[in-house]
């Protein structure tokens, strides 16, 4: 069995490898990156009944790699490039053999992936950082949960000024609907509901246009979001108007929040996976 594990800022996911058969993954929070992991992969062997003797492989990633020396709980770690294993999980993830990798965690990375050729193209300072840190200013509340369900509400006429507000008629091939300036008609009415919508929708119209951007420059159609982010239910809603306006496909594979874990498993075995 070959083990992937994914240190972040705030959680650590791991997954295991039976051969070419994915085990269940799972996550956990610590502050401490070294007791994050370790306690990762204690769970996750305990979890899926899996003994010390089956494990072959632990590989590391993330920006929390960084402070696993040798070793974790007696396994010697091989670490990966996080913008490799970003790569080779979204297209494991995808089943596509090119693609851009979308990786959505506190900011946003860009990554092209093309069968094993990988890039960091770059990324943006806006993620899920950007979105806990105005709510809590804006809503007082960090809570990603109470930021989703607040937002469910929401009514974004109170917050976007939008091309029909500024244009008798479609602009090009800008409907009337689409966004002109996030929170750029912010009414003195507007409800913390209201609010939260305009966040969420600036986030992900963010993250959606410069994939878009870095996809157009590499000349592919397929986009990738990994990440946490997937999660927040809103966000489709905002990457499928983006998609039909600029001709190209978003993607949401099963497990996309494992993505970059998965790709540091996969990464000394490409071939057989994809």
């Amino acid at each position: 069995m070959i083990i992937g594990i994914d240190i972040g800022g705030s959680t650590t996911k791991i997954v295991g490898f039976e051969r070419t058969r994915l085990v269940d993954p799972l996550v956990v929070s610590a502050s401490d990156p070294v007791t994050s992991a370790s306690g990762a992969l204690g769970k996750f062997l305990d979890s899926n009944s899996i003994k010390l003797s089956q494990i072959d492989n632990v590989r590391v990633t993330g920006v929390g790699s960084s402070f696993i020396k040798s070793s974790l709980l007696g396994f010697e770690v091989e670490k990966v490039e996080e913008f490799k294993a970003v790569g080779f999980g979204g297209l494991y993830l995808s089943g596509l053999q090119k693609a851009l990798i979308a990786s959505m965690g506190t900011g946003t990375a860009y990554v092209k992936a093309h069968g094993k050729c990988v890039k960091h193209l770059g990324g943006t300072g806006v993620g899920g950082g950007t979105l806990t840190g105005l709510a809590k200013e804006m809503l007082n509340t960090g809570d990603f949960n109470s930021i989703i369900d607040l937002a469910k509400d929401g009514n974004l006429k109170n917050i976007d000024l939008t091309v029909g507000d500024i244009s008798q008629s479609d602009i090009s091939t800008l409907p009337s609907s689409i966004t002109a300036s996030n929170f750029g008609k912010m009414s003195d009415n507007a409800s913390k509901n209201d609010i939260a919508a305009g966040i969420i929708n600036m986030v992900f119209q963010t993250i959606g246009m410069m994939a878009i951007f870095a996809a157009r420059k590499q000349e592919d159609r397929d986009i990738v979001m990994t990440g946490n982010l997937v999660k927040i239910p809103q966000s489709r809603n905002i990457f499928s108007q983006l998609s039909k306006m600029f001709d190209v496909k978003f993607h949401f594979p099963k497990h996309a929040q494992y993505a970059t874990a998965i790709g540091a498993a996969i990464s000394k075995k490409i071939d057989i996976f994809l």
